[in-house]
Formats: C-alpha cells, structure tokens, sequence
C-alpha cells in the first residue's frame, strides 16, 4: 500500500501530522510520501520521508503515474481533487478537513469545497473535531465519513533536561500572527497575568514568512503600548526537533503554554508541550477537547472572563499539586488517545473500506 499525502506547504500542524502519521504507518507496512505546492518553513522537519514540491502539473502526473498509489490524501486544497483525476489519477482520493480557520471560515470554506468533494472524492476525513463533524454533516451529508484522533509519537519527542536559564516563570505562545491564533488576546493575557506575577516572561515561537506585514506592524505596536517588549522574546521558525527542548525549559521553569486560538482543528503545539511535561492552558477551540480536560489534563479559559482566566493562570503558576497532577494526567491522555499504532490501525481500516 503505498499513500501520498498533499498539502499547500510544509508548516504549522498539518506539516506536523504528516511527519507523525507517515512514521506510524511506515512502521505498520504502508509506504508514505508527501507532495506540497510551495515551499515552506516547516521542510526541514522533514526526515526519512520522500517529499516534494511542486505545483506543476507535468510533474505532478509524471509521480503518481510512476508511483500508483492507493491513496491520495488532499488536505483542505478541494480545488486539487478535480486536478488530480483530470492528470489521470483513477485510485482512491480523500478529502482531508484539518484547521480552516474560524468557525465561519471554516464554513465559508465547506460552502465552497461541498461540491468538489461530492464529485471527485471517494470519501472525507477529519479529526475528531465537534464544529468540522457538524459542518460535514451540513454540507455534505450521505456522504462516505472516517474521522478519528490524529497520532503522536510521546516516545520520539519528549522531555529533555536542561540547563535552568530563567529563575521566573515562562509562558509560552505558539501560532502565527494572525486573527484565529489570537495573538493579541495572547498579549492582553500577559499584561493581566503579570499585575499578579510581575516576574513572568513570555517566549512567542511565529513564522513571520506567514504574517502579513499589518499584522507583524500590529504586533510591535501592541507589545510597545502595553509594555511587554522587555519580557517577550520572539523565536522564529525554530526546527522542530528544538523544541522539544524549549518546551521542557517552559515546563521546568514553572510556566507554562497557553494557546489563545479562538478555533483549532486539532493544536498540535500542546501536544508537543504535553509530551515534554510542560503544563497548558487553552482557550476552549474546540479541536483541543481531544486531549485537554480541564483541571484532568489542562486548564480552559474564557477570556472574555479575564478576571477569571487570569486565576486559571496564578492557579497553575502556584499550585505545586494540580500542577504535577496535571502533568501527569495529561501526558497519560495522549499516550492512550494518540497512539501511532492505533493510528496506523484506523488508517489502514479507512484504506481498505473507502
């Protein structure tokens, strides 16, 4: 069995899932690639799988006329599913639903896509996402549906000790700087946050190729007008493999990420924070339900309730317990909820029936 996966570029969650759900399911006998259309940030993450980039169509049938694959995977980019079969391609095609955005967006972009699908694909995927179930549903019901957790490899990417390099506490950002990601709640959040823990810092890990010029103008602007430029470090396009190790600096140095999206599809990030026993604290995105329970393996928050969130904050800054229970339970979560084997498993199944 032998599956591409394509994508607009290799960056963000969905350049994170492809490198984990092509591990697990090498490792389970199927053969992986990956295709995306421009380059991007995320390329050098890349490792031990065959990947490519092009946006070409000569090129693009001269691959899956040379591989044959058993399934092509398209995620989100439903314009290429008419492409793919008018370059010859007569085998399976799954239309992958993974992070549209906001919640009108997202439905926007199923308004657009419905018709695509039902012409072209063999059947949709998604994560296990409440808002994408209820828009497929809408928008393209009777349709064939697989939708089950995506994958993560706790034993690959995890804990790694460090060095102390801040006696305060850090909390940690992860997105890109635009309106979904919700950066400038991030920052109100910090400057609440900091009236009762003045010592905090903030590491903020962005793709600045990815944010448009008002926006990074907005972000200066704002850092400047509520006085976080001497707290906030900005770390761009950092591999990986990396960050790992930041994530275990954030958790150790008694911090903490936040996530302040207000949908995500799935949010890879806090995954990998989890991974490395770095506690976080989410906005309620939706997506984030598959592995953030409040007070069981995270903390939620609502910030229009500021003065509320900001007690979720100070609680998990200095609660030792809840802290390490925290921790504890969620990384337990997704070692059981994101399992690569049963990943590989579902996957496999979603193969052989579509």
């Amino acid at each position: 069995m032998k599956v591409l996966f394509v994508y607009y570029l290799p960056s963000g969650g969905v350049e994170t899932l492809n490198r984990e759900r092509c591990l697990a399911l090498q490792k389970a006998g199927v053969s992986c690639e990956l295709l995306y259309m421009q380059q991007g940030s995320g390329y050098a993450n890349i490792r031990d799988i065959p990947v490519y980039v092009t946006n070409n169509d000569q090129e693009i049938k001269a691959l899956i006329d040379k591989n044959q694959y058993t399934l092509i995977m398209v995620c989100s980019d439903h314009l290429f599913l008419k492409r793919i079969r008018s370059l010859g391609y007569k085998g399976k095609l799954i239309y992958e639903i993974q992070g549209l955005g906001t919640i009108a967006e997202a439905e926007r972009w199923m308004q657009k896509a419905n018709q695509h699908v039902k012409s072209y694909a063999d059947a949709i995927f998604y994560p296990c996402t409440p808002h994408l179930a209820k828009l497929v549903e809408q928008y393209i019901p009777n349709f064939p549906v697989y939708s089950f957790h995506n994958c993560f490899d706790t034993d690959r990417f995890k804990y790694i000790s460090s060095p102390s390099i801040s006696s305060a506490p850090i909390i940690g950002w992860v997105g890109r700087l635009e309106p979904n990601k919700n950066w400038r709640g991030f920052l109100k959040y910090v400057f609440e946050l900091r009236k009762q823990h003045p010592t905090l810092v903030v590491w903020m890990f962005h793709d600045p190729t990815l944010a448009f010029t008002s926006e990074k103008k907005a972000f200066e602007t704002s850092c400047c007008e509520l006085g976080l430029n001497e707290i906030i470090t900005c770390y761009s396009n950092v591999p990986n493999v990396e960050m790992a190790k930041y994530f275990s600096m954030i958790g150790d140095s008694g911090g903490f990420l936040c996530s302040t999206s207000f949908v995500e599809g799935f949010g890879y990030a806090l995954v990998e924070a989890i991974s490395c026993r770095c506690p976080v604290l989410t906005t309620d995105s939706d997506g984030v339900r598959s592995f953030v329970l409040h007070n069981q393996s995270g903390k939620l928050i609502d910030l229009s309730d500021m003065s509320d969130a900001v007690n979720e904050g100070i609680d998990l800054l200095t609660n030792d317990s809840l802290r390490n229970s925290l921790i504890l339970q969620a990384k337990n979560h997704i070692v059981y909820n994101l399992d690569p084997k049963k990943y590989a498993s579902r996957f496999i199944e979603m193969m052989k029936t579509s």
